[in-house]
């Protein structure tokens, strides 16, 4: 159980943990042993995570999120929640991947990535360290565009229509809305493909 410790919330390959019952005769039975006694949380076939109550650390789902499925950054509700600007718990974890699309749904929760393209993913992605490890996630303005330009259906094609979705909506905190940085924005709107939608956020902003 201490050599699983040295892992703590860091996602870990099934081969790394076989290395470390080489003196089993099936280390693969071991690793399913311990799955069994919850020690282990098997996210998808091949990758786990150590259960808090070995490694006595809180589970980080950014961090989970990354390395399910890659390169990929936290995005959309899961991202303006961990900022504080939305006030809904939120059930699934969406990231963006110039990859294609996938679901994971687990015993942790369930992980959505949604495609986008590479010129778009890069804008406003930020490396955040936590506890010693360190994972991607959207910028405040990059989860917000990421929502309207990736959420189906929706179509904000005027000033107050936004102005109703953010208050309203999303009940999204006007405040912080109000001290974004308009230049992820320009960028978003750019290459995205709801060019005027997120222009319409610009004006908001700039009101």
């Amino acid at each position: 159980m201490e050599a699983l410790k040295q892992f703590g919330t860091v996602p870990v390959d099934v081969g790394v943990l076989e290395t470390l019952f080489t003196s089993y005769k099936y280390p693969q039975k071991k690793i399913a042993n311990l799955e069994q006694k919850g020690s282990l949380i098997r996210l998808k076939k091949g990758l786990y995570v150590v259960s808090p109550m070995v490694s006595n650390q809180l589970l980080s789902v950014e961090l989970i999120a990354n390395h399910l499925y890659g390169p990929s950054y936290v995005s959309m509700q899961a991202a303006l929640r961990h900022y504080g600007l939305i006030p809904e718990s939120v059930h699934t974890t969406t990231s963006l991947t110039f990859k294609t699309a996938k679901i994971y749904n687990n015993s942790i929760g369930r992980f959505e990535y949604i495609h986008c393209t590479s010129d778009y993913y890069s804008i406003g992605v930020r490396q955040v360290v936590d506890n010693d490890c360190a994972y991607l996630i959207a910028s405040p303005e990059k989860a917000l565009c990421d929502l309207i330009v990736y959420t189906p259906q929706l179509r904000l094609r005027y000033v107050k229509n936004i102005e109703v979705y953010l208050e309203e909506d999303i009940r999204f905190d006007m405040d912080e809305f109000y001290k974004m940085d308009a230049t992820v924005f320009e960028q978003c709107a750019h290459v995205s493909k709801k060019k005027s939608e997120i222009n319409n956020l610009i004006k908001l902003l700039k009101r």
